[in-house]
């Protein structure tokens, strides 16, 4: 990596790389069951656009198609084919299933159930982490508990469906409901809820000087710059999509303290695209003080 004391004012190849506010990082699992037959195998005149087929003609052609076993040992190829096949969804649910709401508890039965798409539906979904180790898990093929976390930032409430590998098979076995008031990331999401709505509240969360690891526009082939930029810079470089009213979390095992930092990870689905920002408590407010597109 490239380093450079000169703080970024007015570099304009900045604005370049950061359009979308990420970089390609880590690409997403491929949706396998999409795929009945390798394209190349099929001839030209009989392959037929998926975005041509008809909605329901294409689910049905999706539940047609088995998951491979191997969709089962990373969490994220599971999720992908769990969101996209209804059949698959259905198979992979303990009905009834057991619904927790604070003190209370009910259940759905399979006739009442609605298909979920998590945050498919949308170009990215967000990570908190402690540390940066933590992202590691995301890789840990032996993890056996993962929880999806559907955080309500205006109604400080928080929905979270806990999956539970079962004989080597991913399976959703219950939700949870609760308010964010007894999350452990409760005063960081506090602090982000006025953080994305609020422009200025953005620049004043700024630290001295933020730390930034960019793409490097004289090496295409992933090369990185470090250097600096001032709270006023920030509307340069800050990532397009940071959601406002709601906010995704995957738990893949990362063990949360009431720590004074946390990293907030900005992942594209189809995109490949991924942008980190790290925040710290400096003088008791939460400020950002890193950011890596």
């Amino acid at each position: 990596m490239r380093k450079t004391a000169l703080i970024f004012i007015g570099i304009s190849f900045m604005m370049m790389c950061l359009v979308i506010g990420c970089k390609d990082k880590n690409p997403e699992p491929t949706i396998v069951s999409e795929e009945i037959v390798p394209v190349d195998t099929v001839p030209v005149e009989e392959q037929i656009p998926v975005d041509t087929i008809p909605d329901s003609d294409r689910d049905s052609l999706i539940a047609a198609t088995p998951m491979p076993k191997s969709a089962d040992e990373l969490f994220d190829d599971f999720l992908f084919n769990f969101t996209a096949n209804k059949k698959l969804q259905y198979e992979r649910i303990n009905f009834p299933l057991v619904v927790k709401d604070g003190d209370e508890e009910s259940a759905i039965e399979m006739k009442d159930w609605k298909i979920e798409k998590f945050f498919m539906e949308q170009e990215f979904y967000t990570l908190i982490f402690d540390t940066e180790d933590q992202m590691e898990l995301l890789k840990d093929t032996t993890i056996g508990h993962v929880v999806i976390e559907k955080i309500d930032l205006k109604n400080k409430r928080v929905e979270q469906h806990v999956f539970d590998r079962d004989n080597g098979l991913w399976k959703l076995t219950q939700i949870c409901r609760n308010s964010t008031y007894l999350n452990p990331n409760k005063s960081f999401l506090e602090f982000y809820t006025r953080f994305a709505a609020d422009s200025v509240y953005q620049i004043e969360s700024m630290n001295e000087a933020v730390t930034a690891i960019l793409p490097d526009p004289d090496d295409e082939y992933n090369g990185m710059i470090e250097g600096e930029f001032l709270p006023e810079q920030w509307p340069e470089f800050r990532p397009v999509d940071m959601p406002k009213d709601y906010l995704y979390n995957i738990i893949y095992g990362q063990k949360y303290a009431r720590s004074n930092e946390k990293l907030l990870v900005l992942r594209g689905i189809a995109n490949g695209l991924e942008s980190e920002m790290t925040f710290k408590i400096v003088d008791g407010k939460w400020k950002l003080i890193k950011l890596v597109n």
